[in-house]
């Protein structure tokens, strides 16, 4: 059967903020986005791009540590909508939320999702708390708050993986962050602590296929088809994980046969299960605008949430963005779909009234 490709239908012109960190506004001269490396305002530059083509007025703003700029923005450029690409504010994940919580407050429009979905989501051990409470399955964690005296849990299953508990983009996984015993684990948590200056989540390790589900939506959610990280040409004994390098070096990727992808040889029934959960995760931690859900699939056919992403990567070949052309949602499409969701979006404990334009 064919696919079926969604285009944009003729859309009302929109004056479009787009927020991203200050260091990440590609620059005039953007030749090296198509080179052989992967340029760190890729994202941008797609987003950037589709809403110019589109026929939408675009304003990029580089936020680092300065509201006043954002203030002034707002004020000068008067947006219809606010298109968010900003992570983190004056180095800090979690204060990226706080932004939009900036936004939200001014009674302006954004794209993606809420402030209190991206607290959340940030917070790892805080979402395994929630899911837990929702009865979905998530590997069993363990914090190590940054600042305290480290020392190795009691009953604990090894191996562990162990990350930051608030950053996203795999930063500081690697091989190494697969730990096998209990000096291996406090070497490991020294390290992120040291490196990262954030408090440390060792959750088990769930061996097993990568998969990823992209969301998008309010209060209906639509998904996107099942997708998968494979690893073609990889090392029997190492970890398949989406490391730092994995994710972001081009190089890395053609050597190790790293490739994403529809999963495949899944039944109905596990695919309906996998979305099932998905969706769950999303409403269970209030997310809106759209999310990715990282998952793993065990030998036994079980289904693991590892987080939930609720700022996902929007560039034009990342995972949400191919696996929204595979649902026959071409990429300025996806973009407008997600403009539409961020005019229509109402915070259920404010009134209904919409903001302002």
């Amino acid at each position: 059967m064919a696919r079926t490709t969604r285009r944009p239908s003729v859309v009302r012109p929109l004056r479009v903020l787009v927020l991203a960190h200050e260091d990440l506004i590609p620059p005039e001269d953007r030749s090296a986005r198509h080179g052989g490396s992967i340029p760190p305002w890729r994202t941008e530059h797609d987003v950037l791009e589709a809403l110019a083509a589109l026929g939408h007025e675009v304003r990029p703003l580089g936020v680092r540590d300065d509201l006043q700029v954002l203030r002034t923005a707002l004020e000068d450029f008067d947006p219809h909508i606010t298109f968010n690409l900003l992570e983190e504010f004056h180095g800090v994940a979690l204060y990226g939320q706080a932004v939009l919580s900036f936004v939200e407050l001014s009674r302006r429009a954004y794209t993606g999702c809420n402030p209190r979905g991206l607290m959340l989501a940030h917070d790892k051990l805080l979402t395994k708390k929630i899911l837990s409470w929702h009865r979905v399955r998530t590997p069993r964690g363990h914090v190590f708050p940054f600042g305290q005296v480290i020392r190795a849990p009691r009953g604990v299953r090894y191996p562990l993986l162990v990350k930051s508990a608030i950053e996203d983009a795999s930063l500081g996984i690697s091989q190494a962050s697969v730990v096998h015993n209990e000096e291996k684990l406090l070497d490991r948590v020294l390290y992120m602590q040291e490196t990262y200056g954030t408090d440390v989540l060792a959750e088990e390790y769930i061996e097993g296929r990568e998969l990823y589900v992209g969301l998008i939506g309010n209060a209906r959610v639509e998904h996107f088809p099942i997708w998968e990280m494979t690893f073609n040409d990889w090392p029997e004994d190492q970890p398949r994980i989406a490391t730092e390098r994995v994710k972001w070096s081009a190089a890395y990727q053609r050597k190790r046969g790293i490739r994403t992808g529809r999963a495949e040889g899944l039944s109905p029934a596990l695919e309906r299960d996998i979305v099932r959960t998905c969706k769950s995760v999303y409403r269970a931690l209030g997310l809106s605008g759209c999310a990715r859900i990282d998952l793993r699939l065990d030998a036994e056919g079980r289904v693991w949430v590892i987080e939930a992403n609720a700022n996902p990567d929007l560039a034009r070949d990342e995972d949400f963005a191919e696996s929204a052309l595979a649902a026959g949602i071409e990429y300025p499409a996806l973009i407008q779909r997600l403009l539409s969701l961020g005019l229509a979006w109402r915070p259920p404990w404010k009134d209904s009234a919409p903001p302002s334009s």
